[in-house]
């Protein structure tokens, strides 16, 4: 019987000479590996629709906890404006091998929902750089190292909140406070607006180049000490980044 999934293209791995397994993440089933056979031919319909971050729709034949078989493949989008763009490309394949990695580790429904609402923002010229560092603050609680942004993560006090310490893993107030290094109070208020934000509601943000450096800095670190992570496709970002 044929299954109709959505999903995006995450990986693939050689099949013979003519075909190549696909691993698709999938909303209805995470991630599973399809085999799409002679789709490497050139006369092949599906030669196109079976690349690396195609996003569609997989009419397939699903086998539980085993290889799948592609019949066809409808595009639900093409991300035109991602895979014309060298910058937003290397977005698009960090977040899809952060997700990736979290997937591993959690099979919460809502990770899918996340990468497809960031890569559809990402598709519209949204400034990638926050919407890549709402998505790491709202993966952390996947990953179970989470941030505690309500309160003191001390004392439980809720005002005179000066820095995030990401020793502790969230707010510190005034009393609390020894020799944490201080983030701005605008880099404090919108880590918090990050993590609590619909990714989906987003139509425009306007965050100065410092602040934005400021938050991106704190996350780099805090996902080099906490997550365990190495991802190459963030290498290759901040190399583009560098060059820009």
């Amino acid at each position: 019987m044929i299954s109709s999934v959505e999903g995006i293209i995450v990986s693939e791995t050689p099949y013979g000479n003519t075909s190549k397994i696909i691993n698709v993440f999938t909303k209805e089933h995470g991630i599973i590996g399809i085999l799409a056979n002679g789709v490497k031919t050139l006369k092949s319909p599906l030669r196109t629709k079976t690349l690396k971050f195609t996003y569609g729709r997989f009419h397939i034949y699903y086998k539980e906890e085993k290889l799948s078989r592609l019949k066809d493949v409808d595009i639900i989008d093409n991300l035109t404006n991602i895979k014309n763009d060298i910058e937003l490309f290397s977005y698009l394949s960090y977040i899809v091998e952060l997700t990736t990695q979290v997937v591993k580790q959690n099979k919460d429904d809502e990770i899918y929902n996340l990468l497809i609402a960031t890569i559809t923002k990402l598709n519209e010229k949204q400034n990638p750089l926050i919407l890549t560092n709402i998505l790491e603050i709202k993966m952390l609680d996947y990953l179970g190292v989470g941030l505690n942004l309500d309160s003191c993560i001390k004392c439980g006090n809720k005002k005179n909140i000066v820095t995030l310490d990401p020793d502790e893993g969230g707010f510190i107030c005034q009393d609390c406070y020894t020799d944490q290094k201080i983030l701005s109070q605008k880099s404090i208020q919108l880590i918090r607006m990050y993590y609590l934000i619909d990714i989906n509601s987003i139509s425009k943000i306007d965050i100065k180049d410092e602040i934005s450096s400021e938050i991106n800095y704190f996350l780099d670190k805090y996902y080099e000490r906490y997550t365990g992570l190495y991802l190459k496709s963030k290498d290759f970002l901040k190399t583009i980044n560098k060059i820009k």
